[in-house]
């Protein structure tokens, strides 16, 4: 007889954090579907959540630790070996590259599914801190420090973004974001496109502005091409628009806007045309809608933050909503109050920059962390503080940041690698020991990161749908173990009190500490109350008129004008024009919404279909360089070279060429089954790590590039 049951899930793949109902029979999902009462996510799912099982069933999932073999003939063989085992050879080769050479010489790198784990954010952080190294990075530096340091010069905080009020705004300016695909990043915005056609039922519109007609362009009011690293010049020049017809109206807290209009004077929508293709007459008609419109919201995204000028970008897309009265309004930028305030009670540190430099390029640390394109020189350079030990919380740097190609042969000369991760992938191939925690569907989950960026204020616990197997660990166990054991093993040990406080916060389940968190906050919602309604609690709209009070600035007034951030409007004067050369065309990425970065290509469902691996170039593109269509091509940068399939496409711009992030699965050792027969390379063989924006962000988009027949 078979025993069916329904459970309430989460797909915590993404931002979106989207609500699900799954089907189980005799303990196998038969199905999953969006749940309709989760107040956030409407019902709305999309690929990857109907993919949640795949990975917990996946046979190449790991579920037990592994020790690398290294075998007389040359290969490499994996065998599976107990946990104290495993934590001890960990904690072993951690301790053991610290007491020889120094805290420094541990590497430590999350990639982004600890952003969507609760065990991670509780128990991960606090491990990482414990370990002492300033080699500390994360996908933040390839994805959007921009965001993170405009919020730490002009609010007081990293995390204290306002978000676009998407459900009551009319009018919805996008840079470089492409919701339709993503579901929203920075704005954790499910049912997006449900959310465009009640926008545009009540008569608003959404224009967009990018190098690609995206998913989003396509459904967009209207949509802008412009040039891959021109976007602060077309934002510059709206801005500009505003303080010369005086349609600025900002608030009161708001200091030195004189100097703002003085530093954006020069940036006109002419000068703005000729470096960017985007006409004078259509940045001025824009801008004078938007400061028009009853309630607007300008919005940025991936585009712009993984650009040369990343953080001037996202500075005038602050300013645009600031100066036009949209900032903490109804249908404008608004800030959200989550039951759980990480920000507000300090439990999300504020941010800070240039405490420290990595050691060979001397790159400014932000939040404690060195951007990501440095740790290839970090390995590779002999000296005092060089790297000898890499440890990575489910991260891929290989395929997810730049020259990945070069990190990979560095990372296979460290000295020791460990991994938390569950899976055996393009970095995680180099590891001596992998430690595999349970998936998503194992694991209790509460959103500490993306209920403060939601478009509306909500809550939601939800339990784990399976219990995990006696052998297994979840991720906030082991890191517990790896932390208290490695502590026990340094020769430079912390003040007992710190010990002792640090194995108190490890022992307490994370689940423990958002019941606790929740009974000590303002909202009045409980663990009970999230229990007894896993599908969430809905706890209304964004409200207006938080600031100035919820500003973490000691005057709580907002500098609009950071001096860090006018100084490098000298650096972007001095790049113009923004010009490949003739032979050269301008790279981009892209996402599809059946992608998730690098780590969802080995289930069947996601991948079958029609492929999206190819390099999207511009016919007449094509045609200057006597290429076909569906041929196979070269691409070169200065870094690298790929060969790939080209697809021709009016959807790119002339000039510019689009290849999908995440690909290239072909590398020796590799256990992704799945994975490794899905066509495509590695875009990150392609971009440039010396290529930053000043916050310290890779310039992932508009890197120059050759294409030539293969």
């Amino acid at each position: 007889m078979t025993v069916t049951e329904t459970k309430l899930g989460v797909c915590n793949l993404c931002e979106a954090v989207c609500g699900l109902v799954l089907t189980i029979e005799d303990g196998t999902v038969t199905s999953i579907r969006g749940n309709p009462d989760d107040p956030l996510s409407r019902g709305y799912i999309c690929p990857k959540g109907t993919a949640m099982a795949d990975v917990y069933d996946d046979p190449d999932r790991l579920r037990r630790p592994v020790r690398r073999v290294d075998r007389p003939d040359g290969s490499v063989g994996w065998e599976e070996i107990g946990w104290d085992e495993a934590f001890d050879l960990v904690a072993d080769g951690l301790a053991g590259a610290i007491n020889e050479h120094g805290k420094d010489a541990l590497a430590i790198y999350l990639g982004n599914p600890n952003a969507h784990s609760l065990g991670s954010l509780t128990h991960g952080i606090a491990m990482v801190k414990s370990l002492r190294t300033r080699n500390k990075y994360s996908a933040t530096s390839v994805d959007q420090l921009p965001h993170q340091l405009v919020g730490h010069l002009m609010y007081g905080h990293q995390l204290l973004l306002p978000v676009p009020d998407l459900d009551r705004t009319s009018y919805f300016l996008v840079f470089g974001a492409n919701p339709m695909a993503s579901n929203g990043s920075l704005m954790t915005v499910p049912d997006f496109p449900n959310r465009l056609r009640e926008l545009k039922a009540r008569d608003g519109q959404m224009v967009v502005f990018d190098p690609r007609r995206t998913e989003t362009a396509k459904v967009a009011t209207e949509h802008h091409f412009v040039r891959p690293g021109s976007d602060p010049w077309v934002l510059l020049a709206m801005l500009q628009v505003l303080f010369e017809d005086g349609l600025t109206t900002p608030p009161a807290y708001a200091d030195n806007l004189e100097a703002v209009a003085d530093a954006v004077a020069l940036f006109t929508p002419e000068r703005a045309e000729r470096v960017s293709g985007v006409p004078a007459a259509e940045i001025r008609r824009v801008a004078r809608e938007f400061a028009a419109a009853e309630s607007a919201v300008a919005y940025g995204r991936i585009g712009v933050s993984t650009a040369p000028f990343g953080t001037v970008c996202q500075w005038a897309i602050q300013l645009l909503n600031l100066v036009t009265g949209n900032l903490d309004r109804i249908g404008g930028a608004m800030l959200t109050e989550p039951a759980i305030d990480g920000v507000g009670r300090g439990l999300i540190g504020r941010g800070h920059y240039d405490r420290f430099r990595s050691r060979v390029r001397e790159l400014p640390e932000f939040g404690g962390e060195l951007p990501v394109s440095v740790l290839r020189e970090e390995i590779e350079t002999p000296g005092e503080g060089q790297v000898r030990a890499l440890l990575t919380l489910a991260g891929n740097p290989v395929l997810s940041t730049p020259d990945g190609a070069r990190l990979d042969r560095a990372i296979g000369g460290l000295d020791f690698m460990a991994s938390i991760d569950i899976y055996i992938n393009e970095t995680t191939r180099h590891a001596d020991v992998i430690l595999p925690p349970t998936s998503a569907l194992e694991r209790d989950q509460y959103d500490l990161v993306f209920h403060v960026l939601a478009v509306r204020n909500t809550a939601r616990f939800t339990p784990a749908v399976f219990d995990k197997a006696r052998d297994q660990r979840h991720d906030w166990q082991i890191y517990r173990e790896v932390a208290l054991r490695t502590a026990a093993r340094l020769r430079k040990k912390a003040p007992l009190a710190k010990r002792l406080k640090l194995r108190a916060q490890l022992s307490t389940s994370p689940s423990l500490l958002v019941g606790m968190l929740l009974r000590t906050g303002k909202s009045g919602v409980t663990i009970t109350d999230l229990r007894k309604h896993p599908e969430g609690v809905d706890l209304g709209p964004l409200r207006p008129d938080l600031l100035p009070e919820r500003l973490q600035t000691k005057s709580q007034r907002i500098d609009t004008a950071p001096a860090f951030v006018l100084a490098d409007l000298d650096r972007l004067v001095a790049s113009e024009p923004v010009s490949p050369k003739p032979s050269e065309l301008l790279l981009i990425g892209r996402r599809h919404k059946q992608d998730c970065n690098s780590w969802m290509h080995n289930t069947t469902r996601l991948t079958r279909g029609r492929a999206r691996h190819q390099l999207l170039m511009h016919p007449d593109d094509l045609a200057a360089r006597d290429i076909e269509d569906g041929k196979t091509v070269v691409v070169t940068s200065r870094v690298g070279r790929v060969e790939v399939e080209v697809q021709a496409t009016e959807d790119v711009m002339p000039g510019v060429v689009s290849l999908p992030h995440g690909y290239g699965h072909q590398r020796d050792g590799v256990r992704l089954s799945q994975a490794a027969t899905v066509p495509g390379a590695s875009i990150n063989d392609l971009t440039d790590p010396t290529l930053l924006d000043v916050s310290g962000n890779a310039a992932l988009s508009g890197v120059p590039v050759t294409v030539a027949s293969a």
